[in-house]
């Protein structure tokens, strides 16, 4: 089966080399001729464990290639994903110029019958948009081609998307015809050989299915987010209550840590945009209005809990930042609860060294010149630092010395802004501690 993948970001790219490597004829197209030529050479332009490996086997074995030419790509193949970027735009609605303009080329380029499927989150009626872009195209050649439009979202977690998608908790697909559902079907097959489900469809139910889902696992953390704060001024644990709560089979346990805010490439946008769907529909979400609100005030109480602790007094003081990623195993900072952390830091005066395992790189973007300082490790953002913020659970940073971290302090002093640490351990040894939710 050949297939053309358009749109080599995180999903294009993962999405593409999953399906290489159970034998499909996939080819991934890029405007950035760049971008192409170092996915030839093997060079990623994103992080993702296990990724790299799997796109330079597949590339050698030819199962896997890269273009800036999407009509060549098209040929032959019998399905197109869109999986470009639909970046949110000043109200909050999702920006779908570059998956239209993909629509408008492949109308302008395809020769026989396709299934264009948008793999890219969109918000419900997307589909319809994309057909008429296509129909237009071609009415624009005199041509009249037979095709189908399909939703494919994906529901990849960044750090584990390999195994997400090679081992999917469920495929959920929006068709409109039985010929798409047949393609789909055998795309899919290898996966659903072990028992993982295709979930078919109509496709503004596929559409929403994907908003639906970040927006309920979004909400579960601002709740828990709410919780914790409640449970400070309570002198709860909640620690405690997400093990009280998370016995309960109709709770469950996941997605139920507090902390300080969720970041990436996907839960602020997608929150955003089914808000602004819910107005242009005239209906409006006040709970995901909510969620949206405590994320957005939750990245700032770490630092509120830093001025208290210094009195206000934090002018010129250092402070170590452990991990600047939204999340561990990955190098993404979109949104990511650093970024106001020590943007607060910065405008307050202080001095700020960092270190994460692969975020650097992406952190220079956002700081440029000598805002801040990049440290060779863990340790050495220690030297002279009044303070450690621990802000992404990073592996390296779970079980780390704390005699060590004591010495290289200039006073013993932990925000602990994932709750990974035993903070009556770290008392006993006289730290001062903070952490989410705890007193």
């Amino acid at each position: 089966m050949k297939i053309s993948v358009v749109g080599t970001g995180y999903v294009g790219l993962v999405t593409g080399t999953c399906l290489s490597e159970v034998g499909v004829e996939v080819t991934c197209v890029d405007i950035n001729t760049e971008k192409i030529e170092s996915l030839k050479k093997g060079i990623m332009p994103i992080y993702e464990p296990g990724l790299e490996e799997m796109v330079i086997r597949n590339y050698k074995r030819q199962r896997l290639n890269f273009t800036t030419d999407l009509g060549e790509s098209i040929q032959g193949a019998e399905l197109v994903f869109i999986a470009v970027g639909t970046p949110p735009g000043e109200d909050g609605s999702a920006d779908l110029k570059y998956v239209l303009a993909v629509a408008d080329e492949i109308g302008r380029k395809m020769t026989d019958y396709l299934v264009i499927v948008t793999k890219s989150t969109v918000p419900v009626g997307t589909a319809k948009k994309v057909k008429k872009t296509i129909e237009d195209a071609l009415s624009a050649r005199g041509k009249s081609i037979p095709f189908d439009v399909a939703s494919n979202p994906e529901f990849l977690k960044e750090g584990a998307a390999i195994d997400d998608f090679m081992k999917p908790d469920r495929i959920v697909v929006g068709v409109e015809s039985e010929k798409a559902q047949e393609i789909l079907s055998r795309l899919y097959k290898p996966f659903t050989l072990n028992g993982h489900p295709v979930i078919f469809m109509d496709i503004p139910s596929a559409e929403m299915t994907k908003y639906a889902a970040n927006a309920m696992l979004a909400t579960r953390i601002s709740f828990m987010n709410e919780i914790a704060n409640l449970c400070e001024l309570a002198g709860a644990d909640v620690n405690m209550v997400r093990k009280g709560i998370g016995s309960d089979p109709r709770i469950g346990s996941k997605f139920l840590y507090s902390g300080i805010g969720y970041g990436g490439s996907c839960f602020p946008k997608d929150v955003k945009a089914l808000i602004k769907t819910g107005k242009e529909l005239g209906h409006e979400l006040k709970i995901l209005e909510a969620v949206e609100e405590v994320n957005e005030a939750q990245k700032e109480k770490m630092f509120e809990k830093i001025l208290r602790h210094f009195k206000g007094e934090i002018q010129e003081k250092r402070f170590a930042i452990w991990g600047l990623s939204f999340k561990p195993n990955t190098d993404d900072m979109r949104e990511a609860p650093s970024l106001v952390i020590i943007e607060k830091l910065l405008k307050h005066g202080a001095q700020v060294v960092a270190y994460d395992p692969v975020a650097m790189n992406e952190a220079k973007k956002h700081y440029l010149g000598d805002s801040i300082e990049y440290a060779r490790d863990e340790y050495d953002a220690l030297a002279d630092a009044d303070a450690l913020v621990l802000v992404t659970e990073w592996a390296v940073f779970r079980a780390p010395s704390f005699k060590v971290i004591k010495k290289l302090l200039k006073q013993p002093v932990i925000f602990d802004g994932r709750n990974i640490y035993d903070r009556k351990e770290l008392r006993e040894m006289g730290f001062a501690y903070y952490g989410v939710g705890v007193v």
